[in-house]
């Protein structure tokens, strides 16, 4: 069987691996030249099974109002003359009750406990470096209203069968020491320890050199032009190659026996040119990679800083710190006043919380952070989409918002299993099947 991957995130190529694995014939195409140059290139570097609250609750629509002329905050709407936006809104708002909630995070844990297990697997079959920290994931709080609400979710998780416990400040310091010096501002935590953070970058990218050396063909530099639409099937896509080294500006035909559209943000509009439409909208994140001035007294245990809703991860003698979620397009810019003021706010954010550690002096200063925008693909319940569209050949793996990393293996996994004609083992309502079928296997439990 020949499957064509559009999208060559961890998505894409988590795809590809699978389907290789099951002795399927793989195409990837990408308009970026290498690997996970998009959104899984400077993501938040965790793994975070724990921390899968949808974004869509009760509390979400006043949070959104009272932060709507907010440069930084963790939630910016900007409102866009474009219908697809406001759709997606009104999908949203309907997604921010517990009932809905109580019924998404159970999707979401279910994902991505399957995914950890797949993702150790391939680690073990792999067995490369990508700055991988098996210590955790801590997430801590400045306010007490916060931290008193803490139990509740912790409540959530464990009822799904994740092990996230809360923590009192002292315990915290054990578990991560470097907090200490913005002790007086912390009121408590919680912590998992079956979570872990790594570099997404480097892991997508030496994942698919070993596809390649597999048998995988790669089309990197090459956009695609428009899947084909033959009555109800699609079975071939246009692409382009971007320069003349792959082979200059003329259009060619790809065929297959199925099309899997991994492009992130960009899977919708795509669907949408052959009349498929899924509710994806690109929520731009951002994210600053610091070099680390003192190790000893860097972070070694990946965290979440409540206050900002901001990731912290160590890679190596560097430190990654990324989050915010802005819907406004697909705009990439980090030149607008807006996006400089995201960008600034992490460096401050960092330079409070760990001062002195890194250096965190911002272009403007005589530093040179690394300041990176992304995409990522939202969906209104923070489910994303896998599985078969109406149109026979075509399927989707997209949506997957700001946990790709946390949730990519595992739906690599799940895509190649569906286009094998099986049922992956999770209660998850998959594209293309009746819902019932998504509660008859139980939620894997982490440890």
């Amino acid at each position: 069987m020949k499957t064509i991957v559009l999208g060559a995130g961890i998505i894409g190529i988590s795809t590809a691996w699978h389907l290789l694995e099951r002795g399927h014939e793989v195409v990837v195409v990408d308009r970026q030249p290498d690997a996970a140059l998009e959104t899984s290139f400077a993501n938040g570097a965790q793994i975070s099974v724990s921390y899968c609250e949808p974004w869509a609750n009760r509390e979400a629509p006043w949070k959104a109002i009272k932060w709507l002329f907010d440069k930084e905050a963790p939630l910016l709407l900007r409102p866009q003359m474009d219908p697809h936006q406001w759709t997606w809104l009104l999908k949203f708002l309907g997604q921010c009750n517990d009932t809905a909630f109580e019924r998404n995070v159970q999707q979401i844990v279910a994902l991505g406990a399957y995914s950890h297990a797949a993702l150790k697997d391939m680690i073990r079959s792999t067995d490369f470096e990508f700055d991988r920290l098996e210590r955790g994931i801590a997430h801590f709080y400045t306010d007490q209203k916060s931290f008193d609400a803490a139990g509740d979710a912790v409540e959530v998780m464990r009822r799904y069968g994740v092990q996230r416990r809360v923590v009192s400040k002292e315990e915290l310091f054990k578990i991560e020491p470097a907090f200490k010096a913005y002790g007086d501002h912390i009121t408590g935590g919680t912590f998992t320890n079956s979570d872990e953070s790594g570099d997404a970058r480097v892991f997508t990218q030496k994942l698919a050199k070993l596809c390649e050396a597999r048998g995988a063909q790669f089309l990197y530099n090459h956009d695609v032009v428009r899947l084909h639409r033959v009555g109800d099937a699609v079975e071939s896509v246009s692409v382009r190659a971007r320069t003349s080294a792959e082979g200059g500006p003329s259009a060619f035909e790809l065929k297959g026996d199925a099309i899997v559209v991994a492009c992130g943000s960009y899977s919708a509009p795509m669907l949408r040119s052959v009349g498929v439409n899924v509710p994806i909208y690109p929520g731009k994140g951002y994210s600053a990679t610091f070099k680390i001035l003192k190790p000893d007294q860097a972070p070694m245990v990946s965290t979440i800083d409540d206050g900002k809703k901001v990731a912290i991860s160590r890679l190596g003698d560097q430190l990654r710190v990324a989050g915010t979620i802005e819907l406004g397009g697909f705009d990439h810019d980090l030149d607008s006043p807006t996006a400089r003021a995201r960008c600034h706010m992490l460096s401050r954010r960092i330079e409070t919380i760990l001062p002195g550690v890194c250096d965190t002096r911002t272009p403007e200063e005589g530093g040179d952070p690394q300041y990176w925008t992304g995409l990522r693909p939202a969906t209104p319940t923070n489910i994303p989409l896998i599985g078969r569209t109406p149109l026979k050949g075509l399927w989707v793996n997209s949506g997957h918002g700001t946990l790709g990393w946390t949730h990519g293996a595992g739906s690599g996994k799940a895509m190649a299993e569906l286009l094998c004609g099986e049922r992956p083992a999770m209660a998850f309502n998959f594209m293309g099947e009746t819902p019932s079928k998504a509660v008859i296997r139980h939620t894997p439990r982490t440890a």
